[in-house]
């Protein structure tokens, strides 16, 4: 357990400030950390997958036991276990803590793996905000994927930007749930010319690329996870009568007029309907007196 007391520089007030619980709180940062045992693959995995964070996560290598205490020392709310042994090969853990505390561990199997080396292509450049894709039922359907849809998001997303440039959105990384395994693919799309003011989008892959299976799960609680994504009231949108938005963001608003009447409605005037005054206009009366007499008889 940390013990703060009173700071006595301003340095060190500096730093509790920073600490110190915010309405919009900082970047999420993670802690690399590698067992006792690994092996290459692991080793290499963790590498990679540092270099696609680089450079907002640090590393550390540490057991796990003392994650609790080093996310305290590094203001880390998330971490990556790697290790190697005879009943779990290759083994990394995704994990996230609230309030320093574990919230959600899950535990993927390395079956098969493409370095960033093993595949010569471009890559995209450091801190590349990513676009992330799920694909598969189970991601929406079943408990575990869901967490672990969740997990994966807050690992890779990134800081939160008011907006991005189209040529910023280059890097891609794609997760597929498919028959109990997750596959994570890595890639850069490529802006073609298309002949029409909208780019052809091609989608090149630059690693690395990983076959997971999952294995063991250690989630929170259903109230413990309500509580951990409890948001402050000064954060909650204020409603607004007569205003929504749609999945994207489009803003709808609602008008109430009042009843219009139709006999005071401005139309377009035309020659033919015009009122016609003076003697030309009697004239036509007249005209139509007489053609009607006419009928009659």
């Amino acid at each position: 357990v940390l013990f703060i007391g009173k700071p006595k520089t301003k340095r060190a007030k500096r730093f509790l400030d920073n600490r110190a619980p915010k309405l919009t709180e900082n970047v999420k940062n993670a802690m690399i950390m590698k067992g006792g045992n690994t092996s290459m693959t692991v080793t290499q995995a963790l590498k990679d997958i540092y270099a696609l964070k680089k450079p907002k996560f640090p590393i550390i290598c540490i057991f796990s036991y003392l994650q609790e205490f080093f996310s305290k020392k590094t203001d880390s709310s998330l971490f990556l276990f790697g290790s190697h042994n005879k009943k779990r090969p290759n083994n990394l853990i995704f994990g996230r803590l609230f309030d320093f505390h574990v919230l959600d561990m899950i535990e993927l199997g390395i079956e098969k793996y493409n370095s960033l080396s093993d595949i010569k292509s471009s890559k995209c450049p450091e801190g590349t905000k990513p676009m992330l894709v799920f694909a598969g039922d189970a991601f929406d359907h079943e408990n575990e994927h869901k967490r672990l849809k969740s997990l994966l998001t807050d690992f890779f997303r990134g800081p939160v930007v008011p907006s991005v440039r189209l040529a910023g959105l280059e890097h891609v990384l794609h997760f597929t749930a498919l028959e109990g395994k997750i596959y994570m693919r890595s890639y850069r799309s490529l802006l073609k010319k298309s002949g029409c003011r909208t780019p052809r989008i091609e989608l090149e892959e630059i690693g690395p690329s990983f076959d997971f299976i999952l294995r063991r799960t250690h989630l929170a609680s259903d109230d413990l996870y309500k509580t951990a994504h409890k948001q402050p009231k000064a954060l909650k949108p204020k409603k607004k009568k007569n205003i929504s938005h749609d999945t994207f963001g489009t803003k709808f608003g609602r008008l109430h007029m009042q009843k219009q009447d139709l006999a005071k409605l401005q139309t377009r005037k035309m020659k033919g309907l015009r009122k016609r005054r003076g003697p030309a206009a009697a004239a036509v009366v007249a005209g139509e007196t007489s053609l009607k007499t006419t009928e009659v008889e």
